[in-house]
């Protein structure tokens, strides 16, 4: 007998499980509408994200100018 591994850690088993249950339409509906929802909101942040990687350009009128007030 094998040390330390038990009576059981030789033994295969010649008995193949039984097949996995086909998925339904309804469950196939449900992972394509879940696949696409991801694939849709990850198109949505980079088309969104996009402008905002971009430097303001400097000569388009959107720059904030703040001045002191001296009248303290």
């Amino acid at each position: 007998m094998d040390q330390g591994q038990g009576p059981d850690s030789s033994f295969r088993s010649d008995v193949t499980p039984p097949p996995r249950p086909r998925p339904t339409v309804a469950q196939l509906c449900g992972r394509i509408a879940f696949g696409a929802t991801v694939i849709a909101g990850l198109i949505a942040s980079v088309v969104l994200g996009t402008p905002a990687l971009h430097a303001p350009e400097s000569g388009s009128g959107r720059s904030v100018q703040h001045t002191a007030d001296a009248s303290h």
